[in-house]
């Protein structure tokens, strides 16, 4: 029996892009002054996309970037916040229906996803909120954060249902734990061979609790 639920952010209950591309122009431009021929101009601009989706360590490493490029996009990304109202997806609501532990985990500098929180007011539709701050020194990651939370609240990995869109991050660690995995398919989500099941909307959480 499912008791709770842990919810990822970006491309899960907002569009990444909510934040307006603008917000991420001065870090992609950073980035890209600190290229210097390390990555071609089609492989920087796949990396760049990538950030919408990933981590900022996670793309750097995946596309490697050199250890300048790196420094410049994290200094702009570590002061980086939004500073305006955003909107999530349309099936929000669909999130206070469930009566479980609703809890709300999610990667990124810590400034910029608190900021992200705030703009979205989702505060209220959660027990307990987490960010996997990859600024701050003794990262625990998802897969950690994921074990706090069922320490903490008494929970089996058997009681736990993980949603979200990235097979490499939330996925990928409910899967290490033994969780029931649920992937979001928004818009531009490839779909994750190693997610238990699919949902076009969170409105279908509820059958598959049952």
């Amino acid at each position: 029996m499912i008791k709770a639920l842990i919810f990822d952010l970006d491309n899960c209950l907002a569009p990444a892009r909510a934040v307006g591309e603008d917000l991420y122009e001065p870090a992609f431009a950073a980035i890209r002054e600190a290229n210097g021929g390390v990555l071609s101009a089609e492989r920087l601009e796949e990396a760049l996309a990538d950030i919408w989706r990933h981590p900022l360590d996670w793309v750097a490493e995946r596309h490697g970037f050199s250890a300048a490029m790196r420094d410049a996009a994290w200094r702009v990304f570590a002061e980086m916040e939004v500073t305006q109202p955003m909107d999530g997806y349309g099936d929000l609501d669909a999130i206070a229906e469930l009566t479980v532990l609703r809890f709300l985990v999610t990667s990124g500098f810590r400034r910029l996803q608190e900021s992200k929180i705030r703009a979205l007011n989702l505060a209220p539709l959660f027990t307990e909120m987490q960010v996997d701050a990859i600024d701050e020194a003794g990262r625990l990651g998802k897969q950690g954060l994921f074990e706090g939370i069922t320490l903490k609240y008494h929970l089996s990995a058997t009681e736990v249902m993980v949603v979200g869109d990235s097979a490499d991050s939330e996925i990928a660690a409910g899967k290490r734990l033994g969780m029931t995995t649920v992937q979001t398919l928004r818009p531009g989500v490839p779909r994750a061979a190693n997610a238990d099941h699919h949902v076009a909307s969170l409105l279908e959480l509820g059958e598959l609790m049952i």
